[in-house]
C-alpha cells in the first residue's frame, strides 16, 4: 500500500485541481472581476496552476532534508512577509500610499503590485510546519521536557500565530494553532502541555471574537441562520439553498442559479455549494472522497518516511490541507461560522493553490526517499500470525 499511496495522491489532486477549473469556468463568467466571455479569471487560475505545478515539480525533485537546513531562514522570511502586510495599517496612520500591502475586501492580508498578489499566511504555515517538524526531529528524546516540549516551540508557534492572528484573520490563525499542536502530539509532548496550547489557542479565538463584533455576530448566527439572512446570515444561507436545489443529481454544469450574483464569492471561498448545485450530492461525495484519499496518501507516505523530520512534515503538510477542507466545508454547510477559507485545489487563488502543490510535492519527494515494505515482510498482515515458544 505504501507503494500505491502516491498514485492514489496524485489522482486526488488531480481531480481536485481539474473540478476547481471546470467549476471557475462556471462560476467566474458572472463575476465582477473580470468574468464574462474572456473568462479572465479562469486564465488567471489557469496560470497559477501552470506557476503551482512548476513549483510541485521543484519541491518533489529536491531532498527535502534541504528543508531542515534552511529552516530558520525560511520562517525567517515567513515572519517578514507577514510584517509587510502591516504596511497598510502604517500607510493608513502616517498618510502615504502603500508600496507592497493591499487590501482586498476589508483585509489588509495581501502583498503585490497592480493585480498580481499573494498572501504571506498561506506559505507561512508550510513553513511553520517544516519548522515544527524539524524542531520535534532534532530534539527526540526532549520533546517531553518544559524547554524544548513546550516553551520554545510554543513561542514559535505564538509568533506566527500571532502576526496571522493579528491581520485579522482568525480562520487561518485557528488552522495554524491547530496543526502546530497536531505536530506537538504526534511528536509525543505531554497532554498536559498541548492544553497549556490548546487553551491559549481557544483564549486568543476567544479574545479576537469578542473584540471584533462582526466576528461576534458570525459566530452566533449559526443558531439561527434564517433569522440573518439578509444580513451577515446571506452566504450561508444561500449556500444551503444551492446545496438543496441541487438534489441528488445536480442541476447541470453551467446550470447553477446562485452563482448569478446571489452567491457572493461563488468562486472562491464558496465554490463547494456550487459543487453542491450544479453535480448534486453525487458530486459532493466524490469530491469529499477525493479528500480522503488524499488524507489517506498523505499519511501512509509519511509512516514510511525515511526519518523522524520527514514523518512529522508528511503528518503536517497532510493535516493542513486536510484540515482546511474540513473547515470550508465546515463553513459553507453553516456547520461553522463563516470564515475566508479557499477549498484547497479548488477555490480560486494562486497563494492557496501554489502553497497546496508545493506540499504535495514535498509528500512526492518523501514517498520517493520511503521505506517501502514487500508484501513478504509483513507477514501479519498475508496469513496469521503463527507464534512458536521459544525452548
Amino acid at each position: 500500500m505504501a507503494k500505491r499511496s502516491i498514485i492514489l495522491l496524485l489522482l486526488a489532486v488531480a481531480a481536485l485541481v481539474a473540478l476547481g477549473i471546470t467549476m471557475l469556468a462556471s462560476t467566474s463568467f458572472y463575476t465582477d472581476d473580470g468574468g464574462g466571455e474572456d473568462y479572465v479569471t479562469l486564465w488567471r487560475q489557469i496560470m497559477w496552476v501552470g506557476i503551482a505545478t512548476v513549483a510541485c515539480v521543484v519541491m518533489a525533485m529536491m531532498d527535502y532534508n534541504l528543508l531542515f537546513r534552511w529552516r530558520w531562514w525560511l520562517l525567517g522570511a515567513a515572519v517578514f512577509g507577514l510584517i509587510l502586510c502591516y504596511e497598510w495599517h502604517l500607510a493608513q496612520a502616517v498618510g502615504y500610499k502603500p508600496v507592497l500591502a493591499a487590501r482586498v475586501n476589508g483585509a489588509a492580508r495581501w502583498l503585490g503590485i497592480g493585480s498580481l498578489r499573494v498572501q504571506p499566511s498561506e506559505f507561512a504555515k508550510i513553513v511553520l510546519v517544516i519548522c515544527m517538524a524539524g524542531w520535534f526531529a532534532s530534539r527526540e528524546g526532549l520533546e517531553q521536557t518544559l524547554k524544548d516540549g513546550l516553551i520554545l516551540p510554543g513561542l514559535m508557534l505564538g509568533g506566527i500565530v500571532g502576526l496571522i492572528g493579528g491581520e485579522v484573520d482568525l480562520g487561518n490563525a485557528s488552522v495554524t494553532t491547530a496543526v502546530g499542536a497536531g505536530i506537538m502530539f504526534v511528536a509525543g509532548t505531554r497532554f498536559r502541555y498541548l492544553a497549556v496550547i490548546a487553551g491559549s489557542g481557544l483564549a486568543a479565538l476567544w479574545a479576537g471574537i469578542k473584540l471584533a463584533p462582526n466576528r461576534f455576530e458570525r459566530v452566533m448566527i449559526i443558531f439561527d441562520l434564517e433569522k440573518h439572512k439578509e444580513g451577515l446570515g446571506l452566504q450561508q444561507w444561500i449556500s444551503k439553498l444551492a446545496f438543496g436545489s441541487g438534489g441528488l443529481d445536480g442541476r447541470g454544469l453551467g446550470e447553477g442559479r446562485m452563482k448569478l450574483s446571489y452567491l457572493p464569492e461563488a468562486h472562491t471561498d464558496f465554490i463547494f455549494p456550487m459543487v453542491g448545485e450544479e453535480l448534486g450530492f453525487w458530486g459532493v461525495t466524490l469530491t469529499v472522497m477525493a479528500f480522503i484519499i488524499l488524507t489517506f496518501a498523505g499519511m501512509c507516505i509519511a509512516a514510511y518516511a525515511p526519518n523522524r523530520f520527514g514523518k512529522l512534515l508528511g503528518f503536517g503538510l497532510t493535516f493542513l490541507l486536510a484540515l482546511e477542507a474540513l473547515l470550508n466545508m465546515g463553513v459553507t454547510t453553516a456547520l461553522l461560522p463563516n470564515k475566508g477559507l479557499p477549498l484547497p485545489f479548488v477555490s480560486y487563488g494562486g497563494s492557496s493553490l501554489v502553497a497546496a502543490m508545493m506540499a504535495v510535492g514535498v509528500l512526492i519527494n518523501i514517498h520517493r526517499q520511503g521505506v517501502h515494505l514487500t508484501w513478504d515482510q509483513l507477514p501479519v498482515i498475508r496469513r496469521k500470525r503463527r507464534w512458536t515458544p521459544q525452548l
